[in-house]
């Protein structure tokens, strides 16, 4: 087995997979209001298309996926897609991103397909300040999956807060206690500007944040392995509470960087903040190869940049976060 690496000596060990850009809410940071410019369906990768790009990857060292979208959860038999995925060889865990509001549904298929873990966004636990940032009603439904999923077994649960100034700044201890109450792991997200709705996000620097928590709940950083994304993690010494942070403005995890994002049209992204990108999709539906497929997943990976420029260049990415998968 040959290890994917890029110019710059990172592993890409993890494959992020957007199986629809499609969305059933419209979060402020996300997607703009009055969007409609979504992908068509035949542009779609298949079932077996995404099966093919994904043993390829696991073929190259790839050991984690992550099912994501838009909302994963509206992609029509999705925990169909799981099972297939979480047995191919190689690959060792699988897991999806969520908004929640399908999880009720599908919680026990997901479980029984393979999916070991899941994260979800919930933002604000004042149902006034969920449906102002989400446009829809939709705290009920979240609660509910997550209740779902705790008891199908999926674990760990994490919960992603994105923390936006003025809007739910004032949220995150009520947030901590819930996460406490529940045994879920709370990650508190930097906003990012991709696009104009990424850009208007009020920005919260995180950082001191961290020192406010730290000191309150005697947090202590943690080593251990915690699903390979970008988060930094922090455990109250009692081992109650577990705090991620994911930071890319500022304090940016460029050089640990272990991921790339394929899109539901088979786009492959190299950096969430850049534009380079390789199109597999004409190459799958022109008849490559296995050997040819994985030569053009090599030939991406050689694309990818050392970094984002998301503080030097702020309005530089117009592509908007659903778009690129999450």
């Amino acid at each position: 087995m040959n290890i994917l690496q890029d110019r710059f000596g990172r592993s890409i060990d993890y494959l992020r997979l957007s199986v629809t850009d499609r969305c059933d809410l419209r979060c402020s940071y996300c997607i703009p209001k009055g969007f409609k410019d979504f992908e068509e369906p035949e542009n779609w990768l298949t079932f077996d298309e995404i099966e093919r790009v994904v043993a390829a990857f696991a073929r190259l060292g790839t050991r984690r996926v992550r099912l994501t979208g838009g909302e994963p959860l509206l992609r029509r038999n999705l925990p169909q897609l799981a099972a297939r995925l979480s047995a191919l060889p190689g690959l060792e865990d699988l897991s999806l991103s969520t908004n929640a509001t399908q999880l009720a549904r599908h919680a026990v298929a997901l479980q029984a397909a393979g999916v070991k873990r899941v994260n979800v966004s919930l933002d604000s636990l004042r149902r006034e300040c969920v449906n102002s940032i989400t446009g829809r009603d939709s705290l009920p439904q979240v609660m509910a999956g997550l209740q779902a999923a705790r008891a199908a077994g999926l674990a760990p649960i994490k919960i992603n807060m994105v923390a936006m100034k003025d809007v739910n700044e004032t949220d995150i201890e009520t947030m901590v206690a819930f996460c406490i109450e529940n045994g879920f792991i709370l990650r508190l997200i930097e906003a990012m500007p991709m696009g104009e709705s990424g850009r208007n996000t009020g920005f919260l620097d995180l950082q001191p944040v961290l020192e406010q928590l730290r000191q309150r709940f005697g947090l202590l950083p943690q080593h251990s392995e915690l699903g390979g994304g970008p988060a930094r993690y922090w455990r109250s010494v009692d081992g109650s509470f577990t705090l991620g942070l994911i930071t890319p403005i500022s304090q940016h995890f460029c050089a640990s960087c272990n991921r790339v994002r394929l899109s539901v049209d088979g786009t492959l992204y190299m950096c969430l903040g850049q534009e380079e990108r390789f199109e597999l999709r004409p190459l799958l539906r022109a008849g490559i190869s296995d050997e040819q497929l994985e030569m053009a997943i090599r030939s991406a990976i050689e694309l990818k940049p050392e970094r984002h420029e998301f503080r030097e260049k702020p309005g530089k990415l117009i592509r908007i976060m659903s778009m690129t998968g999450g």
